[in-house]
This record gives C-alpha cells, sequence and structure tokens, in this order.
C-alpha cells in the first residue's frame, strides 16, 4: 500500500490536477447552486480524468437539479447513483465513474472513487481471497461499493488508511497489474 501512495505523492501532473481541483470544489465554487460553478466542476474533472462526457452543460444542469449539497454534507451514498443516471438526446446514460468522482472531489475521505481499475482490483481480490462475498455487478451501487471498499479495508488490516488512500492504492494498482492495451 505505502509504495502505491509514495508512487501517488511522485506523479506530478496528478498531484497538480488535485490540488487545482480542490481549489476549484473549496474555495472558489464549494456550493452547488448555481449553474456557473457546477458547469466549471463538471468541466474540470472531465478534462482532467477524461470521463468522455460530451454534453457537460446538460451533466451540470443535471447536477444542480438534484439540489445535492445537503446531501453531500449528509454523506448521502445514494446520490453517486441518482447523479449517475441522465437522459442525454432522449437516451438513458449513466456516468457512474464520474459522479463518483464529482461526490469524491467535495468529501474525498468520504466518498471513494469508482473506476474501472478499481473495479479490477477488487474482483481480483475477491477471486483470490473471497474478502468480501460479492459479484462484479454489485459495485454499481454505490452504497454497496461502499460496504465492499470497507470490508476490504478490514479483511486486509488497512484501518489506518482512509478510502481515499485505498481508493488511490486500488486505482494505481490496477493501472500496474490491468495495464490497458492501446493499439
Amino acid at each position: 500500500m505505502s509504495k502505491y501512495l509514495r508512487l501517488r505523492d511522485q506523479l506530478e501532473n496528478y498531484r497538480l490536477q488535485e490540488a487545482s481541483l480542490a481549489l476549484l470544489f473549496h474555495s472558489f465554487c464549494p456550493e452547488n447552486d448555481k449553474i456557473e460553478h457546477v458547469l466549471l466542476k463538471v468541466s474540470a474533472l472531465n478534462d482532467f480524468y477524461s470521463t468522455n462526457i460530451f454534453d457537460t452543460y446538460s451533466v451540470a444542469k443535471h447536477i444542480l437539479s438534484k439540489q445535492i449539497d445537503a446531501r453531500l454534507k449528509a454523506i448521502d451514498y445514494s446520490l453517486v447513483n441518482e447523479i449517475a443516471m441522465i437522459s442525454l438526446k432522449g437516451k438513458p446514460r449513466n456516468f457512474y465513474s464520474f459522479a463518483s468522482k464529482y461526490c469524491s472531489h467535495h468529501k474525498p475521505d468520504r466518498y471513494p472513487i469508482y473506476d474501472s481499475y478499481v473495479e479490477k482490483m477488487l474482483t481480483h481480490y475477491e477471486a483470490a481471497d473471497k474478502f468480501g462475498g460479492f459479484d462484479k455487478a454489485e459495485l454499481k451501487s454505490y452504497e454497496r461499493f461502499i460496504q465492499i471498499i470497507e470490508k476490504f479495508r478490514l479483511f486486509y488490516g488497512l484501518e489506518k488508511y482512509s478510502l481515499r488512500e485505498i481508493d488511490n492504492f486500488l486505482w494505481l494498482a490496477g493501472k500496474e497489474w490491468f495495464p490497458r492495451n492501446y493499439k
């Protein structure tokens, strides 16, 4: 775990992007009650994380309509799945990974990020050690995802690490263990 946390700290682009997002989410636009603020945050996350949201305005309007500030403060995990589901041009879309990133940047130690690398690592550990008793599809329910991360933390004795640190470990280890094959 500590090897990957040291690696995270050495990634200058990651550190600077995260510092920029922290300024945006915590200093410049901490609330989600103005379309301009939400649009800035959606656009920055989309760019930094390459989330492939081609209609950031509609996603920002969707988030604004959810009036999420009180729910973020209350750590309402069901919010992630609600933000994720949106209809764009009459087609349902599920921006689950993006929604976890959006909530995580408001409360990084309470909302871990779901992405394909985290999914691969959790399913790898589940197959190897049966730590959580889940199948891959359950990771797409954010409330269940949190339970699985907590079981992972307890099973492997990682209680001293925050959810954000565990998330970073799973992401970086996943990138190393399951690299994408770009042709």
